[in-house]
């Protein structure tokens, strides 16, 4: 095998890797979108029942919704960035050495394209994250403070009694 083809080796494998690793990610974003669904879900068929302390399933539901979006957003973002460094620092290197460098020119495409203020696939998914968590997070708040007030009244009757008794 002479240098050229295995170079030429060298590079398919790393692109079939980068596919398999765009693929993996296209996975797990299904993974964080069912979870999302399934919270809200959740939320929607418990919301009546009740823990120890008034702790409602929708209060715990939505915390755990709140950081299944914190982790969606920082994963989509993780991702955005180790595909950039495989096409940038990887690829594009390889590809000085081949005759045709169809990495690079597709990397060249996007880049114009996203110079354009397109939204991209990963745009939508980092906004479904951030409305999710911030719903998410309406909804542990809007459970949380009658849990608030009940233990702020408890406090004002224990300090009543405490000074009426004294």
């Amino acid at each position: 095998m002479d240098r050229d083809e295995l170079i030429f080796q060298e590079y398919r494998m790393y692109a079939e890797q980068k596919e398999n690793f765009i693929d993996r990610n296209f996975r797990t974003n299904r993974f964080y979108m069912v979870s999302f669904i399934a919270i809200i879900f959740a939320m929607i068929y418990t919301g009546n029942v009740v823990f120890m302390s008034k702790i409602s399933a929708t209060l715990i539901f939505s915390l755990l919704g709140v950081f299944i979006c914190a982790l969606w957003w920082m994963n989509v973002d993780s991702y955005n960035t180790l595909i950039k460094i495989k096409f940038a620092n990887v690829l594009e290197v390889l590809e000085e050495r081949l005759p045709v460098k169809p990495f690079t020119d597709e990397f060249k495409g996007i880049e114009e394209f996203r110079n354009k203020n397109v939204f991209m696939f990963s745009d939508i998914q980092k906004i479904i994250a951030i409305f999710g968590a911030l719903f998410f997070f309406a909804v542990f708040i809007s459970e949380l403070s009658p849990l608030i007030v009940r233990i702020f009244e408890k406090i004002i009757s224990l300090l009543g009694a405490v000074k009426g008794g004294i």
